[in-house]
């Protein structure tokens, strides 16, 4: 599995995400109060630009009448059929037992320079969290890169 630089941690705020093009595939990387996730921008619905989609809460009905608002802000909802998916699993909750997005690693590993520190994604099964704040960069998954470095090896197929 290789590495790659995408962002400085400071380019993705809290409730944001940023999308990025690795050896054709785009990502979406997102920053859920400080811990970082990314999902491929491809829902597994349809196709369509899922990471483009409203990033939304799920509403929960414990009882008739009675709702709740539940994981604030880290629900995914694709912009074609509004079928929505937890950012930091991938899990569909239209179909839960059968659909899911494809979710990459993102770690927290020292940057190229002095006191940096990166933010590192590659292709696996599930997320991993990243809790650093400050100069620090988001990359891919092999050997450390600086900010900026552009490697193609990012997503092994």
């Amino acid at each position: 599995m290789s590495r790659h630089v995408v962002a400085a941690v400071g380019e993705i705020p809290p409730g944001g995400r940023k999308l990025v093009t690795i050896r054709g595939r785009e990502i979406g990387v997102f920053n859920l109060d400080g811990e970082f996730f990314a999902l491929i921008n491809r829902c597994p619905h349809q196709g369509a630009a899922l990471c483009r989609g409203e990033i939304v809460s799920r509403l929960e009905a414990p009882l008739p009448g009675e709702y709740r608002l539940a994981k604030q802000g880290a629900m995914l909802r694709c912009p074609w059929h509004c079928w929505e998916f937890d950012i930091r699993t991938g899990q569909s909750w239209c179909d839960p037992n059968d659909v899911k997005a494809r979710t990459y690693n993102v770690t927290v590993e020292p940057g190229g320079g002095p006191g940096q520190r990166a933010l590192r994604g590659g292709n696996g099964e599930r997320l991993g969290r990243a809790g650093l704040r400050g100069n620090h960069a988001l990359t891919g998954a092999g050997r450390v890169l600086p900010v900026g470095h552009h490697d193609d090896s990012f997503m092994d197929a």
